[in-house]
């Protein structure tokens, strides 16, 4: 597995990383931990390093998980985790009081069996807090050692040019992918001038773009797709045409659909690094395989052409979750 660094943080990770939330949280019922904790094992010996958590998926499960499957591993790996809601529930809303930044990241080094974060994210921007406090302890964490970067998740073009003169921001997490290309247009550009990282997370549309989701498909009630209106039967069903071009592309490739959209991010920029996650050792193994392939000039192209034919329907979020977004 080739390396990419996060802009010009010095930060330098796999080419993929591995989002961890799904093997405790968001899709259904938990991994079981002997079989999580294998998995883990299985993408750091096969190169990956870069390994994404949050408090809030459990809440707090994850961090633990990846606490006990790392304690062997944990100079090779670098672990992201996150701050910002209340007691760890998105559902209470934003908490990114400098006090409570201290608790979660004090919680999360016992949970992560660490002396250490080495990239710690805001996990939505708190519109209470002004973000030069938010920065600023974060800053003051850094300078203690016990957090080593700063990262922003689904942060606004403002909140980031008001968090980085305060203390470089290494990272930006935010959804983007094949079907979700609004980063092109204002945010990807001030990644660019300001030298942070970009860390695609759904990089693979929430599995929609793997091709194994369709209008038939059923999600476990704990699923929270049963609650994003892209994930509407009658939204899965309009937005086929897009997984049956993915599909053509690949197949000319001798690829999955899943690797030429990780592919096709990769190409995207340097300094992208998705992480898709899976609970699956075979999806793994798939998942890698996109970083092996190199899509031309016409490759690109002619993706292009394709999404520019087609519309995306639904919104990404449900109406609530989307009050917390680019604020």
């Amino acid at each position: 597995m080739k390396k990419r660094q996060l802009g010009t943080s010095g930060l330098e990770v796999s080419t993929l990383g591995f989002g961890c939330m799904g093997l405790s949280f968001g899709y259904g019922p938990a991994t079981e931990k002997g079989a999580a904790i294998k998995l883990l094992h299985a993408a750091v010996e096969r190169g990956v390093t870069f390994f994404d958590t949050a408090e809030a998926y459990g809440p707090f499960d994850n961090e633990k998980l990846l606490g006990e499957a790392f304690a062997p591993y944990r100079d090779k790996v670098v672990i992201a985790t996150k701050f910002g809601f209340k007691d760890g529930k998105p559902s209470l809303g934003t908490d990114s009081r400098p006090e409570r930044i201290r608790e979660v990241t004090e919680a999360a080094l016992k949970r992560l069996r660490t002396d250490r974060i080495d990239l710690l994210y805001q996990h939505r921007v708190d519109g209470n807090i002004p973000m030069e406090d938010v920065a600023g302890t974060v800053k003051d964490l850094i300078a203690e050692g016990k957090v080593k970067y700063f990262g922003l998740s689904e942060a606004s073009v403002d909140a980031i040019r008001k968090a980085h003169a305060v203390q470089p921001v290494a990272a930006l997490q935010s959804e983007y992918s094949l079907w979700w290309r609004e980063p092109e247009e204002e945010i990807i550009p001030v990644l660019e001038e300001l030298g942070i990282g970009f860390v695609p997370f759904s990089p693979l549309g929430k599995g929609f773009l793997t091709g194994a989701i369709n209008e038939n498909t059923s999600f476990d009630k704990t699923d929270f797709r049963n609650t994003v209106p892209r994930f509407s039967e009658e939204n899965r069903k309009a937005n086929q045409g897009l997984v049956e071009k993915l599909g053509h592309i690949a197949a000319d490739k001798g690829a999955t659909a899943a690797q030429i959209a990780l592919a096709w991010l990769l190409a995207q920029k340097p300094y992208i690094v998705p992480i898709p996650g899976t609970t699956k050792l075979h999806r793994l193994e798939e998942n890698l395989g996109g970083a092996d392939i190199t899509l031309s000039a016409a490759d690109l192209d002619t993706i292009k052409a394709s999404l520019d034919e087609i519309e995306v329907f639904g919104h990404r979020y449900s109406a609530d979750a989307q009050k917390m977004i680019n604020r």
